[in-house]
């Protein structure tokens, strides 16, 4: 998807839904590790940049500023709601109801919910049945906390989503051959209970496959494997195309995930 400068990496999520990730492409000029396409204000990129881009971002999607949503993530496994309510309460506000979340889904169409990413791992949900959708952000710590399954789980409880249902796209992230951790973090990994026979390997360092075990806990949840798109991305690997946080060092951008209901549905 190419417009007014932008590139947009799209999914086929169905009928009647939006997803994408941002990449590095179009936008506007700026320092290196945020050039050229940033939303995300909380990781040292000027604030000018970041107005010009989200409106740039807001024009593309055709929606007004207020239903482009971005929580302040915080590598936990909070989730929230967003309802049609949101989008007429003061910015401040709005600020508050997602700081600390680290998923957000909605029911409201024309509304765009999203999470940051530069090689934590995005999933994005759509339920076609009860027309909802869903945005994940699960970094390493997100990840052993089951993030994940946890925001299918309430999905199930908002909206009434069964799992059998849902349709899932993991994003651009950092891959099995780049993650390289130390033995304290495989070794919690360990004691999760997750397959790492299939999700890990050992070189010099623990390696760990973080998509593959996100895509584990989709698939623990309830998800039919057939509905589960994996994009083969890794940021470390094309952080001149997408941001990558090892890459590029933690001052620097960040993708947007999104995910939106049409409103001709």
């Amino acid at each position: 998807m190419e417009s007014n400068g932008l590139t947009l990496h799209s999914y086929s999520l169905g009928d009647g839904v939006v997803a994408f990730s941002t990449t590095r492409h179009g936008g506007y000029p700026a320092a290196d590790n945020y050039n050229s396409f940033n939303i995300n204000p909380f990781c040292g990129d000027s604030a000018e940049h970041v107005a010009q881009c989200r409106k740039a971002l807001c024009r593309e999607l055709g929606i007004a500023d207020e239903r482009l949503v971005l929580p302040h993530q915080v590598h936990g496994v909070e989730t929230r709601i967003i309802s049609a309510e949101y989008c007429s309460l003061p910015e401040q506000v709005r600020t508050m109801i997602v700081d600390g979340v680290d998923a957000v889904m909605t029911a409201v169409p024309g509304l765009c919910i999203g999470v940051s990413t530069a090689d934590c791992v995005p999933v994005l949900l759509h339920d076609p049945v009860h027309r909802a959708v869903c945005a994940v952000h699960a970094g390493w710590r997100g990840t052993l906390a089951r993030v994940t399954h946890k925001a299918v789980v309430d999905m199930r409880a908002a909206f009434g989503t069964a799992p059998a249902d849902l349709h899932a796209v993991v994003g651009p992230c950092i891959s099995l051959a780049n993650f390289e951790v130390g033995d304290e973090v495989y070794e919690q990994f360990a004691a999760a209970d997750f397959n790492l026979d299939a999700a890990s390997v050992r070189r010099e360092k623990w390696h760990i496959d973080l998509p593959e075990i996100n895509r584990q806990l989709l698939v623990q949840a309830g998800l039919d494997e057939a509905n589960i798109a994996m994009s083969g991305i890794c940021t470390y690997d094309r952080c001149n195309d997408f941001f990558s946080a090892r890459r590029l060092g933690i001052e620097s951008g960040r993708i947007f995930n999104g995910v939106m209901l049409s409103t001709d549905c």
